[in-house]
């Protein structure tokens, strides 16, 4: 049965009640029950840090606490939106969080729009961002990878600017998260980009802005040659202008690829050195020089490859030494991993508030159809370009063939020169055109019709917070296990999930002040033994159930 409190339901909807008590019953093989084993983490990562930012209205049934455990037990679970509740087991999940059952579909949409308008998601984070590197961890977030991911929009209420997206190599309406992650590759922070914002221009007014409110980039430099921190990101910020823009206004270093490399460095400057990437020791080919790129001093590491390619990095940072810089540098996978990661299984692009929200209507942008002659013009130059390729070697070949072939050729000439004609004379009726246009405008100033808006953010934000919180406690667990497996790197997130998805055992004991939650037997005698030296670490927490007096005592029934 599920709903079985019925007196605190009816109580609640007149107004006269309270938020349910967390109250557990005695239970055997709840399904997912081995969800509660990554409890302590979730605490440790800050999960009801939302107490201290969000309001909640007493009378309601389920508590903030409720509703926050309801959100990270079905990120774990692997349940991916509130409508796939309908095919769970309500009441089992209810009993694993205290309660006769969770929320239905349209409560639990109902409590997330209730959070989303106090707008407060991108407070939490920077809450969490304090909390996560206040000690020893600090040294973690010393290297901030930035990248952008693109979210594909399959709908057609909105109005969104076209992107290349490379996973499908096509341009599709989409839009662009923005995400910070530390040298672990565990997430910091992420901000929503509205349109077509570069790199460079959301790092310098969305990023830093927001980091300067945490300890990460408030803290002050021990030195004139020490940065307060490092960023690491891809070609797509490349300029060495905004390199030498952060430095000296924000003392913030960079480490990136070069672009437009042309010129190759001697092999006998390479020597062999030893890297340290992402945890694994590699034997790289490195050299380093000074360069001037844009009026500017940069330092210069390349690697030569096994081919003989040479990969070319350029940074800022005055003091880290070139193995490590170049350490950084490739280790950029680690957040690449981190978003494919959250793509198969957290199934983190799909949307969870439906609708659009306006738009800046100052905001300046790309004039649409500015750009869409300019493509049409690139289109018309290859073209031309072809048929030129072909034109004028006729030249040449009417030279040296005799009299009898002199018509063939010069009708093939007349041919291209026609099409070469013609596209020309359509080439400048565009160039005609675009200048009758504005290379950018505003917002405001586009066709109603064509007006670009924006999917509603703020939910977005909010489950992406609590994504990085459940992302973080099972990277921690991982590791926590990590030890008792003969092939850590390819088995340790893959028993947490299996701890995750297995059932448990609930036993209260109310005046001894205690939950025993049992876990079932895994799948392996190896993943058992793993599970035993977790339940070892989980007991040393001594972690109180939220809402109750209640320490959670771990057991496995595996012996």
């Amino acid at each position: 049965m599920a709903t079985t409190r019925l007196e605190d339901r009816i109580a609640c909807s007149l107004g006269d009640g309270s938020s349910g008590g967390v109250q557990f019953e005695e239970s055997q093989s709840l399904s997912g029950g081995g969800v509660l084993f990554l409890l302590p983490s979730l605490l440790a990562q800050g999960l009801l840090k939302t107490k201290d930012v969000y309001t909640w209205p007493s009378k309601f049934y389920y508590s903030l606490e409720s509703i926050v455990l309801t959100l990270a037990f079905m990120a774990l679970l692997r349940i991916k939106n509130p409508e796939q509740l309908k095919q769970c087991k309500p009441g089992e999940l209810g009993r694993i969080i205290g309660l006769d059952r969770v929320p239905e579909v349209k409560c639990l949409r109902r409590k997330i729009d209730l959070l989303t308008r106090q707008q407060q998601a991108t407070h939490l984070n920077t809450i969490l961002v304090d909390s996560w590197y206040s000690g020893d961890s600090s040294q973690d977030a010393e290297f901030l990878y930035i990248d952008g991911h693109v979210r594909i929009y399959y709908g057609d209420k909105a109005n969104l600017p076209v992107k290349y997206v490379s996973r499908q190599k096509l341009c599709l309406s989409a839009t662009t998260e923005y995400w910070v992650n530390d040298a672990q590759g565990m997430p910091v922070m992420m901000v929503m980009g509205e349109l077509t914002e570069k790199l460079q221009t959301v790092i310098e007014y969305q990023i830093i802005p927001e980091l300067q409110k945490t300890i990460l980039l408030s803290r002050q430099p021990q030195g004139d040659n020490t940065p307060v921190c490092t960023f690491i990101f891809d070609r797509e910020a490349y300029e060495p202008a905004f390199f030498m823009r952060l430095w000296k206004t924000y003392k913030i270093a960079i480490i990136t690829y070069r672009k437009n490399v042309k010129d190759k460095w001697p092999e006998e400057c390479f020597k062999s050195v030893t890297v340290s990437v992402l945890q694994q020791i590699v034997n790289m080919q490195l050299c380093e020089y000074g360069t001037h790129l844009g009026g500017y001093w940069f330092r210069e590491i390349r690697r030569k490859g096994e081919t003989g390619h040479q990969t070319s990095i350029v940074t800022t940072h005055p003091t880290l030494e070139a193995k490590f810089i170049a350490g950084r540098m490739f280790g950029r996978w680690s957040q690449e991993n981190f978003f494919r990661y959250l793509i198969e299984d957290y199934d983190f692009d799909k949307m969870v508030s439906f609708g659009v929200e306006p738009v800046d209507p100052e905001k300046e942008i790309v004039n649409p159809q500015y750009r869409k002659l300019t493509h049409q013009l690139k289109k018309l130059k290859e073209k031309i370009q072809r048929l030129e390729a072909r034109f004028f070697p006729l030249i040449q070949l009417a030279m040296d063939q005799p009299l009898d072939n002199l018509p063939l050729i010069t009708n093939k000439q007349m041919e291209y020169k026609e099409k070469i004609d013609f596209f020309k004379n359509q080439q400048m009726e565009l160039i005609n055109q675009r200048t009758k246009l504005k290379p950018r405008l505003k917002v405001c100033q586009m066709n109603q019709q064509e007006r670009y808006n924006k999917l509603k953010t703020e939910s977005k934000l909010l489950m992406n917070v609590i994504r990085m919180i459940c992302y973080r406690a099972e990277s921690s667990v991982a590791e926590w296990i990590a030890p008792y497996l003969a092939k850590a790197e390819n088995e340790k997130r893959m028993v947490v999930k299996q701890i995750i998805q297995s059932h448990a055992d609930l036993n209260p004991d109310y005046e001894s002040k205690s939950l025993r939650v049992t876990l079932h037997s895994l799948a392996a005698a190896r993943y058992n033994h793993a599970a035993r030296e977790l339940v070892k670490l989980l007991n040393q927490t001594e972690t109180i159930f939220p809402g109750t007096d209640l320490k959670i005592i771990y057991e496995i029934t595996a012996k």
